[in-house]
């Protein structure tokens, strides 16, 4: 299926995107918030799961009532790497790995919940998902619906064979992205050239929209890319400049502070 191939609602704040694989049904939700948050309901036979979850107060209302209108039966949420918005469909299970968890309540996850709070005040629902359900292996079936689990540093990725998509936390061919010096560049690559070599149709992320192989391959370049810049610099300044001369039109340059400072610690 090609990326473009959706059908779309447009809700009060948000904007659902549908991809119809005939037995399954993707509802791709970008929720137009001020991070640009997007989670995934995943539909079979009626019965409905959740991937990540919204986390400002209005677009939970909106999801809630969008599964409601629909007359789909709520079977739960996975939560990976974002924890916060537990206010959704409150009481419905929650099924996390127990790394996951850990970021999300102590880790770096817990950390950017903190900030996201404080800087979006009351619209932000800052309380964290409680696991009900913990994954032990490598796999979770939800209804009817098969995922490969493959955990991560942080959390984990998601992959449905069924339909031949992945989820992951970040892509964005064109934005800039977290990354943390050198080696997790290298371990990115390495995780991207596997969606090619399994010939992944469609990737989704918690921050942009979905993508395909084409830009996987293209991020696959832009990593490459800060590498090489990274050997020509000696400090955050001078790379992040360059790497903004390099790739003018890309957004997220929130994310290019952050890997600058990592690539860079202290300089």
């Amino acid at each position: 299926m090609e990326k473009t191939q959706f059908t779309s609602v447009q809700l009060s704040k948000g904007l659902m995107e549908i991809y119809d694989f005939g037995s399954i049904k993707l509802h791709a939700f970008k929720t137009n918030d001020l991070i640009s948050d997007e989670c995934f309901l995943v539909e079979k036979d009626g019965r409905c799961f959740m991937i990540e979850s919204p986390c400002f107060f209005d677009n939970i209302k909106e999801l809630e009532k969008y599964i409601s209108d629909t007359g789909l039966k709520y079977e739960g949420a996975v939560i990976a790497y974002h924890g916060a918005g537990a206010s959704f469909m409150k009481g419905s299970k929650v099924y996390s790995t127990k790394n996951a968890d850990d970021y999300n309540h102590n880790g770096g996850g817990a950390g950017l919940v903190s900030n996201f709070a404080g800087a979006f005040g009351e619209a932000f629902d800052k309380s964290i998902y409680t696991t009900t359900d913990f994954i032990e292996g490598d796999s979770l079936t939800l209804c009817g619906v098969e995922m490969k689990i493959t955990r991560t540093q942080e959390a984990f990725d998601i992959f449905i064979p069924e339909i031949n998509v992945v989820y992951t936390h970040m892509l964005g061919h064109d934005v800039h992205s977290i990354v943390a010096g050198k080696a997790h560049a290298d371990a990115l690559i390495s995780v991207l050239e596997s969606y090619i070599q399994k010939k992944i149709g469609l990737v989704l992320t918690s921050h942009y929209v979905v993508e395909n192989l084409d830009d996987v391959k293209m991020k696959i370049e832009y990593l490459k890319g800060l590498k090489n810049i990274a050997i020509k610099n000696v400090d955050a300044a001078g790379f992040k400049a360059a790497v903004q001369s390099a790739y003018p039109k890309y957004s997220g340059l929130n994310y290019l502070d952050m890997s600058a400072g990592m690539f860079f610690p202290g300089k």
